[in-house]
């Protein structure tokens, strides 16, 4: 153990500044920090997104609907920088009074219909468009249990291993290994499960899928805290395995493009409101002015 041990004090105070990368970002209270309206596209489902893990959860799963002829999943994508505290304004906290995207609207229904928590979305929509989760009870069940593991086990992976292995301003040996050893128990707990199945929830590819697939694909293909040899990513084989599967699906390779500000230009479409825009207007195509 290091000398330099925290006591903490009798009641915490905040410091801004204080937590590394997205320390200008984190504070400890909730709601909107400035006014703001929110863009509103031409189709009745507006998403308001990052590339993140979660953001793409739900850019594929529109993605997927419409490659499988669903017309009602045209979608307007607009990009929010939580870099730059987008996700603080009015406008973003009406949609979602957690300030975390992805947040969609859903212009059909009267009212309108928030739905934000990026595995309500997945769920939203598969029930909507009744596709990509199980009328059967018992894979239906299956596919939801899966789900919200992911619900559950991502923190440990993304505010717990990928904040002390990448973002943290200083590395800590107890956090990093206590992180380690939980993403490494869950991906194990893949490995072993897709042993015996093509997917999540069997041999049928559902929302469970889209919501594990931007992780932990992701962090077994070094997509993500570029940790893949740390974590010796490649003795997981059967979840290499089905996330390569999953990586040729077009909808998955478009999905992962929607609002994305990273990676090569021709990757990036930071706002999509058209099937066209991944053909005319990702960052490559475009010019100033544009």
């Amino acid at each position: 153990m290091s000398d330099n041990t925290y006591t903490p004090p009798r009641v915490w105070k905040w410091e801004p500044g204080n937590g590394g990368k997205f320390a200008n970002i984190n504070r400890p209270i909730a709601g909107p920090t400035h006014d703001k309206a929110l863009p509103v596209g031409k189709h009745p489902l507006q998403l308001y997104s990052l590339a993140t893990p979660n953001g793409v959860k739900v850019t594929v799963m529109l993605e997927e609907l419409l490659e499988k002829g669903v017309a009602g999943a045209e979608y307007d994508a607009y990009l929010i920088q939580i870099g730059e505290g987008d996700q603080f304004s009015s406008g973003f906290v009406e949609v979602n009074p957690n300030s975390k995207i992805p947040a969609l609207m859903d212009h059909s229904t009267n009212p309108p219909q928030r739905v934000f928590e990026s595995g309500a979305i997945l769920l939203y929509l598969a029930e909507k468009f009744d596709a990509f989760l199980p009328s059967d009870p018992a894979k239906r069940t299956e596919c939801l249990s899966w789900l919200f593991w992911q619900m559950g086990s991502a923190p440990m992976l993304g505010g717990g291993f990928g904040h002390f292995y990448a973002y943290a301003p200083e590395k800590y040996q107890y956090p990093i290994d206590r992180y380690t050893m939980e993403v490494k128990r869950q991906l194990d707990v893949l490995d072993r499960h897709l042993a015996e199945n093509r997917f999540m929830a069997g041999h049928e590819y559902t929302i469970a899928d889209m919501a594990i697939h931007p992780w932990y694909g992701a962090l077994v293909k070094n997509r993500v805290y570029e940790a893949a040899e740390f974590l010796e990513a490649h003795t997981y084989k059967n979840v290499l395995r089905w996330t390569e599967e999953i990586d040729e699906r077009p909808a998955v390779q478009r999905g992962r493009m929607v609002n994305r500000t990273f990676g090569e230009p021709h990757e990036q479409l930071h706002e999509r409101h058209d099937a066209s825009d991944f053909e005319l207007k990702t960052q490559d195509k475009l010019t100033d002015g544009d």
